[in-house]
Parts: C-alpha cells; sequence; structure tokens
C-alpha cells in the first residue's frame, strides 16, 4: 500500500484548517474553543459533532466517530487516504512527492485512466455522429427541442451508432479488449461477440468537476424502452456521487444551485442564460451528491417535475439536503411539467420570476399535505393540523417558528390557539412517552454506539494521561515510564493506546497521533474522544506527580486487598503467611506516606 510520510502529513495539516474542510459539508457554528453541527454520519436533531480547531481534530459525542481532516474526507467521500491525501495537498498548495506503488494499483490506475481516454475519444465518435447521414432521428429531435449548435458542442451532445460501431472506433485506436470492457460502453453478448451498450440514441457525456467524459446517458429517439440509458458504474464512475453539468454550473456567479431532474432541464436551462442547473444522474439525490455540491454552493433550489414521482424525489431530496445544512428553496411551475417544458413556453425572464418566488421547505412541506386532504372537511382539517404541527415541532429557532405559525394561521385559516395548542400536546406526548419507555427498559439505542461520559475516577485519570502524552509527548513520558506501565491501565481501549504511544516515544515524539491508529475504528474513535475534552493545567510537574502517586496507590491497593483475600480464604503454612504479612507491612507504610 502506498503511504506518505508522516512529516508530509503533517506539512499539509499545516497548511490546512479543519473547520474550513469540514464546513464544506457541514455547518458549523462557534461554542466556546470548538465548533459543533449536526453528524453527516448519522441522524441527529441537536449537534453533537464537535471539531476543535486547535486541536485539528473531529469527533461526534452521539456516534463516536473522530480523527483529523484526512480522516474526515477519507469517510465523507468514501474514499482512500491517498486520495485525501492528494485533495488536501492541492488545497493547501503543497506538491506531493512520487510514491512507489503496488503492482495492482499501478494496473488499476493504468486501466482508469485507459477508460478516461475511452470516454473522450467515444464522446467526440457521438458528437460527430450527430452531424452525419445516419443521424436523422437526433437532428429532429434536437431541433424540436430548440437546441442550438453552441449548446451541442458545449455539452458535447451526440448519437450513438448502431451494432459494434463504436467497439471498431476504438479498437482502430489501438485499445485492447480489457479496456474497451472495463469502459461498459461495449458489453460481451451471449455470443461473445462485442455489442455496443448505446445504440442509435441521442448521447449527453458526463463529466466530473475536473471536466473528464466519465460517463454517458442515451435518450431513445423512437419508442424503445426504457426511454433513458445510463453507463453503470465503471472503474471512473460512480453514479451516486456526481452530478450533470456541475462541471460548467461550478462556474456560475449566482449564489445557489439549481438541482432539477432531467439532462434536458439542464441543457435547456443552461441554453437560455441560466448557468447554474445541475441535473441527478437517474437515481434519487444521494448524500454524497449533496455533499459534492456543497462544495461550491450552500443555497440550492430543487426544480424536479411536478408530477407525483417528481414531488416524492423533491422530498427525499429535501431530506438529505436539510441534513447537510443547506439553505433550500422549491421551485413552483405551473403550466408545464418540467423546467425544461416552462423555460421554452414561457421564456427565461418568467423563470427567473419563479426562481425567486421558490418557497421554503416548511411551505411546501405543508403545501404537499394539503394536496391529499380536503380541509373544509372536519377531519380532514384536524388531521391537517396534527401533520402541520408535526412539521413545525422540528423548527428550533423560535423566531422562525413564530413567523410560520403566523403565515399558517393566516393562510389555512387556522386560529393560532389552535396550532399553539397542538404543539403543546405534541410536546407533551413526545416528551411522557421517552419517560415511560426509559422506565420500562425498552428504550434503546442500538443505532448509534452512544460514547457515554466517563464517570469512573480511574477512566478519567487514564483519559488524563493519554491525553498528556499525546500533548506534551518525552516531557511527561519520561516523568511516569518507570511508574506507571500500559499492563497498569484498566480500560482495554486505553491499554492498546498507551502500549502503542509508550512504543513511540521511546523512538522520539509522536509527530501524527491520528495516523497511528489509522485504519482501527475503534481506537481511533475513543482518542479524538479524549482529544476533545478540554485539560487546563497550570502546574504541569504537579499534576504528573500526582498521577503517578494516584496509580501507585491504586496498584498498591489492589495488592493489598489480594494479600487479604489469601490470609482469609487460603489455607497457608507459617511461612507463606509471615511472607505475605510482612509485604503487608510495607504495602500499609508506602499507602501512609503516599498520604
Amino acid at each position: 500500500m502506498a503511504r506518505y510520510e508522516d512529516s508530509l502529513i503533517e506539512e499539509i495539516k499545516a497548511n490546512i484548517n479543519i473547520v474550513d474542510v469540514i464546513s464544506q459539508y457541514v455547518s458549523l457554528k462557534r461554542q466556546g474553543r470548538n465548533y459543533f453541527g449536526l453528524c453527516p454520519f448519522h441522524n441527529e436533531k441537536s449537534p453533537s459533532f464537535s471539531v476543535s480547531e486547535s486541536k485539528q481534530i473531529f469527533h461526534c459525542f452521539g456516534c463516536g466517530v473522530g480523527g483529523d481532516a484526512f480522516g474526515f474526507l477519507k469517510k465523507i467521500e468514501n474514499i482512500s487516504f491517498k486520495e485525501a491525501v492528494e485533495i488536501l495537498a492541492e488545497r493547501a498548495n503543497i506538491t506531493l512527492p512520487a510514491i512507489t506503488l503496488s503492482e495492482e494499483e499501478q494496473k488499476k490506475i493504468k486501466l482508469q485512466e485507459k477508460v478516461y481516454e475511452i470516454n473522450k475519444i467515444a464522446a467526440e465518435y457521438f458528437h460527430n455522429n450527430l452531424y452525419g447521414p445516419n443521424a436523422k432521428p437526433a437532428q429532429e429531435y434536437v431541433k424540436k427541442r430548440r437546441l442550438d449548435n453552441n449548446t451541442l458542442k458545449k455539452f458535447q451532445i451526440g448519437y450513438s451508432g448502431n451494432y459494434d460501431d463504436l467497439y471498431k472506433e476504438l479498437r482502430k485506436d489501438g485499445f485492447s479488449d480489457e479496456e474497451i470492457y472495463a469502459s461498459k460502453l461495449v458489453l460481451k453478448s451471449k455470443n461473445g461477440s462485442p455489442n455496443d451498450a448505446f445504440k442509435k440514441r441521442l448521447m449527453f457525456p458526463i463529466m466530473d468537476v475536473k471536466d473528464r467524459v466519465i460517463a454517458f446517458g442515451g435518450r431513445a429517439l423512437d419508442d424503445s424502452k426504457p426511454k433513458y440509458v445510463n453507463s453503470p458504474d465503471t472503474v471512473c464512475y460512480n453514479k451516486g456521487r456526481n452530478l450533470y453539468a456541475l462541471n460548467i454550473a461550478k462556474k456560475t456567479k449566482r449564489d445557489f444551485i439549481i438541482m432539477v431532474e432531467g439532462y434536458m432541464d439542464a441543457v435547456s436551462l443552461h441554453q437560455r442564460g441560466i448557468d447554474n442547473a445541475v441535473a441527478s444522474l437517474g437515481t434519487a439525490l444521494t448524500e454524497a451528491q449533496g455533499r459534492l455540491l456543497k462544495r461550491y454552493k450552500s443555497k440550492i433550489i430543487i426544480g424536479y417535475d411536478s408530477d407525483s414521482a417528481g414531488q416524492g424525489a423533491t422530498l427525499r431530496g429535501l431530506e438529505i439536503l436539510q441534513s447537510l445544512g443547506y439553505d433550500i428553496r422549491i421551485l413552483q411551475i405551473e403550466g408545464a411539467k418540467d423546467p425544461d417544458e416552462f423555460v421554452v413556453k414561457y421564456g427565461s425572464g418568467k423563470f427567473e420570476l419563479a426562481l425567486k418566488n421558490a418557497i421554503s421547505l416548511v411551505e411546501f412541506k405543508v403545501k404537499n399535505l394539503k394536496q391529499n386532504l380536503d380541509i373544509t372537511q372536519t377531519n380532514d382539517k384536524i388531521k391537517f393540523l396534527n401533520e402541520v404541527c408535526k412539521i413545525l415541532l422540528k423548527i428550533t429557532n423560535k423566531f422562525e417558528k413564530e413567523v410560520y405559525i403566523s403565515k399558517i394561521s393566516e393562510e389555512y385559516n387556522i386560529s393560532k390557539e389552535a396550532i399553539y395548542g397542538e404543539l403543546n400536546k405534541l410536546e407533551y406526548a413526545n416528551s411522557s412517552g421517552v419517560k415511560v419507555l426509559e422506565r420500562q427498559g425498552t428504550l434503546k439505542r442500538n443505532d448509534i454506539a452512544v460514547k457515554k461520559e466517563d464517570t469512573g475516577v480511574s477512566a478519567s485519570r487514564e483519559n488524563l494521561i493519554i491525553s498528556l502524552l499525546i500533548n506534551e509527548g518525552q516531557s511527561v513520558y519520561k516523568k511516569i515510564k518507570d511508574n506507571i506501565t500500559f499492563e497498569d491501565f484498566k480500560n482495554e481501549e486505553n491499554k492498546k493506546i498507551v502500549k502503542k504511544l509508550y512504543e513511540e516515544l521511546e523512538k522520539g515524539d509522536i509527530s501524527n497521533v491520528i495516523g497511528l491508529f489509522e485504519g482501527d475504528e475503534k481506537l481511533l474513535s475513543h482518542i479524538t474522544y479524549i482529544l476533545s475534552k478540554e485539560t487546563d493545567i497550570s502546574d504541569m510537574d504537579k499534576a504528573v506527580e500526582d498521577l503517578v502517586s494516584k496509580f501507585i496507590k491504586d496498584k498498591l491497593q489492589k495488592e493489598k486487598s489480594e494479600i487479604l483475600k489469601n490470609l482469609i480464604s487460603k489455607e497457608l503454612d507459617k511461612e507463606q503467611a509471615k511472607e505475605l504479612e510482612n509485604r503487608l507491612k510495607e504495602i500499609s507504610k508506602k499507602l501512609v506516606s503516599l498520604k
């Protein structure tokens, strides 16, 4: 496995700020010395995700996950440590040295490079096809959709041939069968012959934020099913981690991104000067896509289709984006089924107005509720009120809640008193329900491994020693190593951590403590938990002396208990008993001196 030197990792850390890195994915607010936000790795309503700027670490007190900037990027982007280093090195303007790769890694990188090259050639091939004599159906379609030549070239829209046309082209360019099949642009038929994956379709090349062609979407131009065929995942592409047209939209000067459903929606908007539209890739919006967008903008307007399926997709996407801390709005259009049809039919001016009037998440959820209920009927109005209050209950900002209560009261002819009454009832039911479950012992938190506060004195003491060893290094290690061994630690995690720390401190000071425990999530979580606790010590020498004294005292007390137990419960000869009694006297004297 390829690795970089610890000194390089520390240099990168010194030139970045973990708060800035994590803020691209999580909305953070300063509380005292640290920053807090909602954890991106588990669902929570109250912020328990802590980021320490001074220590350059993060730790979630809810699910226990922790680490440094590299570990955060690895986990949130689902990438390798090497890739995380490359991203942060680029951010820090540090040139990485060449590292030795294993044969397997070299083979994978080489194949990936070949597939990128194949995708680029395929995009050019499809685009050139669009202007050929055999592309009449595609030419008629783009004319019908009012796409001009500049747009066709900008998005490299093309037309796929038939049977094995692309395969022959790629073979002619010198690519091997292994490389061509790895691109998934050509499939192997039942009889083993090559068969192009896209045939007689309008082709939309999908590019990543580095402008590399990574995949394709193909639209049928006749009654073929499915209407859209999308590239499967390859060595270059993961559909849940990319967005169509983001390579262009990321350059916009607007302060928000428009998320639409289809390729044509995005292309059509861009042609009409709305340069901040992106499209999901034949899948429901994923967290990875939401995090990718967060690198560029923190405000987003959702513009999915107006049909029921589109509205369902909107709700799912909203929940994901809300958990990532986005400022969310929802586009409301009438007289058209999607943004493409709307902008073509009514023009960009009306579309801009619709963007300006996009509604909030709460308003959208309330409006969505009303569609399935007749609030002129008593039962439906009661149900509507109950469901609305469930939505309002999730709003933590009091002023924001007041604004929505006033708006809903006025718009739906429901008194404020009725809304407050229902809210109070729900709040009481929720709090009572939790208490009942706790009393019955049925309330469990299996989904989140909660890191409980250390209540034992010895556990707190052990944690403090680990903190001092990491922060003070040799100065503390030299004072405690002869009196405290890793075997003296009661907590098993602490025992493993201290054993490793002692081994490293024997060689010198520790430069990259997080790197020592990379790959062991449990120990890493425990380390960041310990480091997240603030330790204000005015007299370090006195503090270390006290810790050593308490450890020695604990060991002596333990030995004393064992001796007393043996003297009482075991049949000992006179010599054995005398030996133990003498040792008991020595221990008692030492304990008195320690007091």
